[in-house]
Order: C-alpha cells, then sequence, then structure tokens
C-alpha cells in the first residue's frame, strides 16, 4: 500500500479539476459529495500506510515517482518519503479536511460559491499533502507554495468585501517575505551538501561540529521561512486578519494545516538545527514572546474568531518554544492535539455565528447553551483541551514542552507557565460571555436560535472526542505511560539523539510538581474568569467607552499594525512615490518622452524647407552643388 502513497494527494487533485471545472453545472449535493469522498478516499488510504508502516521493519522508505530535473550534476527527482513523521501528517491533513469538507458543506450551503469553495479546499489538501511527503526541499518548496497561493483564494473568498480582499494581499505579502528565507536557505543547501535530498544531506550535517556558519546561515534562514508560514514574530500579524476567509478555512488551514508546516518543516530538518545553538536559541525566544504577545492581546478581543486567531499565534509559539529547546517530540505532540481542540474551536465558533445570522462580537452573544447544547459541550471540550487540563489532549502536549523547557531554562518555564495561565484564562472568557449569562443580542436574533444542522454537528463531536483523547498517544512514563509517540518519531530523529539525545533527564517528584503547578495556574485562571464573567457579569466595554491603559494596550493588539505602518509601509511608500515621481516621470521618461519631442519640434523647422516649390528645390541643388566644390577645392 505505501507504494500506492502517491494516490493521496492525486485524489483531492482530481476533486479539485471535477469541481473547477463542472462549477456552472453540478448540483451543491454533487459537489460536496465530490470533494468530501476525494479526501475521504485519501484519508482511508492515509491509514493504511500507517499501519503498514507500524508492522514494517524499515520506517524510513523513499517512493520515487520520475526524474523531475537533471541537469550536469544537479540531480533532483520527485519523490515522495513515507516515514513516521509524513504518515502522522498525512492522517492529520486528510482526516481534519475530510471532517471539515463535511462540515462545509452545511456552512457554506447558501454560498453562491459553494463549488468553487469546495474545489479550492481540495487544491488546498493537494499541495498541503505535496509539502508532507516531499523527500527533498524543492518538493517540500512547491508544496510550501502551494499552500499559500489556496490561502490566498481562500482568505479572500469573499472578495467583494474590500477588506477582506486587503487580507487575503497581507496575508500573501507577508509569506512571502518567509518563503524568500526558505528559498534562500535551499539554494545554501545544495551548495553546501551538493543535493536537496533528505537522505543525502542529514547524514552529511550529522558528521559537522555544532555551531558551524554554514549550518548556523542554513538554519536561521529556514526559521525565517517558519516564521512566515507559522505566524512568529514579527510576521504574525497576518493570521488574525486571516479571519476574514469563511470559518472553514480558519479551522483547515489556520488552526490544523498550513500553519504548522513551519513546525513541521523544524522537526523533520532537526539534526541541522540541533548543530545550530544560536538558532535554536533564537526560536525559543521567538516564540515564548509570540506566545505572550499573542495571549496578551487575546484577553481583550471581542470577536470571537479573533480570539481564536491570537490563541492559535500564541499555541504556534509554544511550538516553536519547544522546538527551541530541543523538544522536537513535544512540539510535534501538540501539533496533533492543537489539530484536534483549534479545529473544534473553530468549527463550533462557526456553529455559533450560523447560528447568530453572522454575529462574530460575543458581547451581542450570551445564554447560548441552552439553544446550542452539542455546540456547547464540544467547545466546552476543546476549550478544557486547550487550558491544559487532566486527561485532555492539551494537558499531555503542553507539559511535555514545558517539562523541557524547565530542564533547558528555569526563566523560559516561568514565563511560559504565566503564557499558559493567560490561555485558560481568555478561552474560558470566550466560553463564558458566548454560553452563559442572559442573551445580549437582538430579539430577531433570539427568535432564530437553532442548533446546527448534522452535518456541522458531527464533525465537532467527532473533533471533541479526539480533544478527550488524544493525549493518550504520549502518556509520559511518570504517568504509567510508554512515550508511544516518541518511540514511533524515534527514526526521525535518530541523528539528533545520537548527537544530544531528546529524553528528560528530571526526576518523577520534579515532573509531579511542574504538572501540579501547570494545573493549578490554568485552574486559578479559570476562577478568576468564572467571578468576572459569571458572577460579575462583565461585559467587555462598547467600542469608543473608555479602557484603562493596559486592556486599551491589549484591545488594539499593541499597535503592532501602526507600527509597520509607520516604519515599514509609509517609507517604502514615500520610496515608491520618489522613484515614480523623479526617476521615473522626470528621468526615464523625461528622457524618453524628451527624445520624441526633440525630433518633433526640429521636424517642425525642417518640414519649412519642403516647400513645393520647384524653383526653390533647383535653388538648393545649385546652392548644394556650390558647397561641395568649395569644399573639394580647399581640401585638395
Amino acid at each position: 500500500m505505501i507504494n500506492l502513497v502517491y494516490l493521496v494527494p492525486v485524489f483531492p487533485l482530481i476533486g479539485f479539476l471535477i469541481n473547477g471545472l463542472g462549477r456552472n453545472i453540478l448540483s451543491k449535493t454533487l459537489v460536496s459529495w465530490i470533494g468530501s469522498l476525494a479526501i475521504l478516499l485519501s484519508f482511508g488510504l492515509s491509514l493504511g500506510i500507517f499501519f503498514e508502516l507500524q508492522a514494517a521493519a524499515q520506517k524510513s522508505i523513499l517512493v520515487p515517482l520520475f526524474d523531475w530535473i537533471q541537469v550536469g550534476s544537479l540531480h533532483i527527482p520527485f519523490s515522495f518519503l513515507v516515514d513516521p513523521l509524513s504518515s502522522i501528517m498525512l492522517l492529520i491533513v486528510t482526516g481534519i479536511g475530510f471532517l471539515i469538507h463535511v462540515y462545509s458543506s452545511g456552512y457554506m450551503h447558501e454560498d453562491a460559491g459553494f463549488a468553487k469553495f469546495f474545489a479550492y479546499l481540495n487544491l488546498f489538501i493537494f499541495f498541503m499533502l505535496l509539502l508532507v511527503l516531499g523527500s527533498n526541499y524543492l518538493v517540500m518548496f512547491i508544496g510550501w507554495e502551494g499552500v499559500g497561493l489556496c490561502s490566498y483564494l481562500l482568505i479572500g473568498f469573499w472578495f467583494t468585501n474590500g477588506n477582506y480582499a486587503s487580507a487575503a494581499k497581507k496575508a500573501f505579502v507577508m509569506n512571502r517575505i518567509g518563503d524568500l528565507g526558505f528559498l534562500l536557505a535551499v539554494f545554501l543547501i545544495y551548495t553546501t551538501f551538493g543535493s536537496v535530498e533528505f537522505a543525502q544531506i542529514f547524514p552529511q550535517a550529522a558528521l559537522l561540529p555544532s555551531g558551524t556558519a554554514s549550518l548556523a546561515l542554513i538554519t536561521i534562514l529556514l526559521f525565517v521561512g517558519a516564521t512566515g508560514k507559522s505566524a512568529q514574530l514579527p510576521l504574525f500579524t497576518w493570521l488574525p486578519d486571516a479571519m476574514a476567509g469563511p470559518t472553514p478555512v480558519s479551522a483547515l488551514i489556520h488552526a490544523a494545516t498550513m500553519v504548522t508546516a513551519g513546525i513541521y518543516m523544524i522537526t523533520r530538518s532537526n539534526i541541522l538545527f540541533t548543530l545550530a545553538p544560536f538558532t535554536t536559541d533564537s526560536i525559543a525566544v521567538v516564540g515564548l514572546a509570540t506566545a505572550i504577545i499573542a495571549a496578551l492581546i487575546a484577553l481583550t478581543q471581542n470577536d470571537i474568531k479573533k480570539v481564536l486567531a491570537y490563541s492559535t499565534v500564541s499555541q504556534l509559539g509554544y511550538m516553536f518554544l519547544g522546538l527551541g529547546v530541543g523538544a522536537y517530540t513535544g512540539a510535534f505532540f501538540h501539533v496533533i492535539t492543537h489539530a484536534f481542540f483549534k479545529a473544534l474551536l473553530f468549527l463550533g465558533a462557526g456553529s455559533v455565528i450560523h447560528a447568530m445570522h453572522h454575529e462574530q462580537d460575543m458581547r451581542n452573544m450570551g445564554g447560548l447553551r441552552k439553544s446550542l447544547p452539542v455546540t456547547f459541550f464540544t467547545m466546552l471540550t476543546g476549550t478544557i483541551a486547550i487550558a491544559g487540563l487532566p486527561p485532555f489532549a492539551g494537558f499531555f502536549s503542553k507539559d511535555e514542552i514545558l517539562a523541557h523547557v524547565y530542564e533547558h531554562n528555569q526563566t523560559l518555564w516561568v514565563i511560559g507557565v504565566i503564557g499558559a495561565m493567560l490561555t485558560a484564562f481568555y478561552m474560558f472568557r470566550m466560553l463564558f460571555l458566548t454560553f452563559f449569562g442572559s442573551f445580549r443580542g437582538t430579539k430577531e436574533q433570539e427568535k432564530h436560535l437553532h442548533e446546527s444542522p448534522a452535518s456541522m454537528t458531527i464533525p465537532l463531536v467527532v473533533l471533541a472526542l479526539l480533544s478527550a483523547v488524544g493525549g493518550f498517544i504520549n502518556v509520559p512514563e511518570v504517568l504509567g505511560g510508554h512515550h508511544w509517540l516518541a518511540e514511533f518519531l524515534s527514526p526521525v530523529l535518530v541523528y539528533t539523539k545520537a548527537v544530544s539525545g531528546e529524553a528528560l533527564a528530571l526526576d518523577h517528584a520534579t515532573e509531579y510538581i511542574l504538572m501540579g503547578v501547570s494545573v493549578a495556574a490554568a485552574m486559578i485562571s479559570i476562577a478568576v474568569a468564572y467571578v468576572m464573567y459569571i458572577k460579575r457579569k462583565t461585559v467587555p466595554a462598547a467600542d469608543g467607552e473608555a479602557r484603562n491603559f493596559l486592556s486599551n494596550l491589549s484591545y488594539n493588539k499593541f499597535y503592532i499594525d501602526e507600527l509597520y505602518e509607520a516604519i515599514i509601509t509609509r517609507p517604502l511608500d514615500a520610496i515608491s512615490q520618489f522613484f515614480f515621481k523623479v526617476v521615473d516621470k522626470l528621468g526615464i521618461d523625461g528622457l524618453v518622452n524628451g527624445m520624441g519631442t526633440g525630433a518633433k519640434e526640429a521636424s517642425k523647422g525642417l518640414r519649412l524647407i519642403q516647400s513645393g516649390n520647384v524653383g526653390f528645390y533647383i535653388f538648393m541643388m545649385v546652392a548644394g552643388i556650390v558647397a561641395l566644390l568649395i569644399y573639394g577645392f580647399y581640401h585638395i
């Protein structure tokens, strides 16, 4: 079955072609069946590949498809790599992708661009599968660019709204900044190792001493690429604006799959980063800073999707923090659990928005648990999971990251725990404002409140179950587990473990204390949120109302967009205006137009000679002959 892995991306590509070409012919029911079935077939095949790989003695299998580029010594095959890392990513992309396709069939049913939406979703899945299956950096880069294109198309899906179109352009431009770093890294990798194939690069890299300049530069450039795609400082502001896209897009692209591409790429390249300590330290600091800043912004946001967007940025920061301290398994474990509970939370938010007739402001919600019981209980599950309470999925993955951070640097651990407290607070703030208290919307909205159809609630229930039990795939030994995920991923980390190892050296007593502190911190935050929004019935201030200094900073997102506008956009605009008005119009255009004007003016004078008078022509001919004779006489 592993040899049929090429069919995994082919099915979504076929779905894209059928729905894209037949968008004006096919019925909505047929479109949703084709789009969903394509992903289901990929998921079924991915499941077979996963179990076959588990049973196989060889855990890394190269599946060549065809020779792609062969110029001189440059030989790049188009081939797929099936190993533990890519097999799990296949399950995440196709499994979560299928649930979101099913959900979309209900959520987008009334939209005029229904078929186009499903075609774009299928195309995104195709490129995401290329990204995770590629056996070299160039195939990965094709998928990397492809998901960026699909992200642009889906964020700006409702492009008639100017703000949504601008959000799509912002995402596209900021991702290109990161992608340039990735592309330069690929060039440098080929220059350094003579190949872009993982199987040829990593064994060579393992022989290099730690801190080698070329490895440092390669990993910094790769990190720049990951920063753009996975929304880290300073390239994170595109992701909250990307909430302009339909909610299923937010769940699929901006929570479960595309934004984790940076974590996948660094985990895949783990030996390169292990031997570049400056880069890993930078990753840890940037990741933690992103986690804290995004969490602080989420504290005061009132748009339910914006809260989840900043939560995603914050959780991605935790994943980068894990990568920075060498906890590759922990970071990837959090990718898996985050895919479950964040996809659930976004789809749950979509269910709320659907019931509220596209209202997204939590100040106009409240008391919805009675009208939307399934949505409430599933979102409660996702909220508990992301808050890190046992035994839900987020507890195990976040605890593993924080334990490695504690072993690496206790100051970073303290800040990380504070970030976990903020997460628990703003997530339960969202839950309490949305589902508890009395309804604060209009009478018309209250009259039409209803639970979402089965096509939307069934994916919520499945994701809620995964959010509840998903953490058990990597239970630590201190809690009686066997670190199944760590064992399964060990072939991917073989060079890193040979160089530095990855296992925790903490004793069980310390691990218990760290878990206790983390859970207690979350419980305190939940209690504070309960007192504020349930007991005191606090409602966030309306737009235009006075806020204290810190709340105002948070509500306005620390004015980061305004800062970028002032120090980057406006100066670039000014330089552009200078080049347009001075260099282009006065200089280049002036020279070109001046030559044309000069020829035109000269011709005005010369055309007077062409009078049509024959006598004048004879006179000029005689004068010319006399002039030639005189010239000849003086030059004999």
